[in-house]
């Protein structure tokens, strides 16, 4: 599989990527067994690079991770993980109901400061069993997740020392790149004003149906030689199930205006001959400032399929009839969009 590079950094990772939420037990049960067979199917696949963090199923999809990967050679792939979310162990009766089925037994509590990335990096390599983290995202910050009262204290903290010690991991060769992981654009800016990135991981904010990164985050990226992460190239899944009943989109139910456009650009795939999911993968790679497309699932099945989307290249021309069907998130508010 082709790689291409993450900024100005000497790290190159895979164009097609595998995250690990689903494996972590996000929304359904993922028996270990499974989540060793979706990993063997990612690397059969190609990928090489594999993104996790300590929130999936709360520290469960690192530990399997980092089980697949630890026999692997030495720098044949690249594994990404998270900070800004710290573990504590709870008692059984007392886990978080979050989506995830089935998690460890840990509850959450935010930490963007200096010490709380250094404690949370420390925990990593203890879940994964890994002397190895290529890439840190910091998790989650903005108001999407936090809604703006909380997140001004959290990007506070963030700006004053996260970021400090961010750099100070990559300085010493422990890390060889970090950035922002997240669903949002504006946090992307505020950041990006004050501090350069290697990259952000960007979930469902520059795909086929939602470009709400072209006006500002693209070119600030062009300028500042920060690569995108695109994850969520499905919308949370319409566009790979299609304007279908009960489909979803940005965690929730689509709306009547997003299943008119979702049904259009089915109309648009069909006649290219392939579905609506082909062009959904491959159109962010359209665009260099991107180095990976993440997909995340828990069946092998699934990711086999996903793949094989890949079998009928689309030319750049053939992305052009999608662009009046799309649409730009509105703007957040003050409150937490996702809780």
């Amino acid at each position: 599989m082709k790689t291409r590079k993450i900024g100005t950094t000497n790290l190159s990772v895979t164009e097609y990527s595998f995250g690990t939420a689903p494996l972590g037990g996000m929304y359904r049960t993922c028996p270990r067994d499974t989540a060793m067979e979706t990993l063997e199917a990612a690397w059969d696949s190609g990928m090489r690079f594999f993104d996790t963090a300590p929130w999936y199923g709360f520290g469960l999809a690192e530990r399997r991770v980092g089980d697949f990967l630890r026999d692997k050679p030495s720098g044949s792939y690249v594994l990404s993980t998270k900070v800004g979310r710290l573990l504590r162990p709870v008692a059984d009766d007392k886990v978080p109901d979050f989506g995830f089925v089935d998690p460890l037994p840990f509850e959450t509590d935010y930490d963007y400061s200096y010490d709380g990335i250094m404690r949370s990096v420390e925990f990593s390599y203890a879940r994964t069993g890994l002397n190895r983290l290529d890439i840190l995202f910091v998790h989650d910050i903005g108001v999407y997740t936090h809604g703006a009262e909380r997140n001004a204290v959290y990007l506070r903290q963030l700006l004053d020392g996260g970021l400090k010690a961010l750099d100070a991991l990559k300085s010493s060769g422990a890390i060889s790149a970090y950035g922002l992981g997240v669903n949002e654009v504006p946090v992307c800016l505020d950041v990006m004003r004050e501090a350069d990135l290697d990259c952000i991981l960007l979930a469902g904010r520059y795909t086929l149906l939602d470009r709400t990164a072209v006006s500002e985050l693209l070119p600030l990226c062009h300028a500042k030689n920060t690569s995108l992460v695109v994850g969520g190239v499905f919308n949370s899944g319409i566009l790979a199930t299609g304007a279908v009943d009960g489909a979803h989109f940005d965690y929730g139910p689509a709306s009547p205006e997003v299943l008119e456009k979702v049904s259009a650009m089915e109309k648009i795939a069909a006649s290219q001959g392939v579905s609506l999911a082909a062009p959904a993968m491959q159109f962010p790679l359209q665009n260099p400032l991107v180095a990976s497309v993440l997909l995340g699932t828990a069946k092998p099945s699934s990711l086999t399929r996903n793949m094989a989307l890949e079998a009928h290249r689309l030319q750049p021309d053939d992305f052009g009839p999608y662009d009046a069907h799309t649409l730009v998130a509105p703007p957040l508010g003050t409150e937490a969009v996702r809780v």
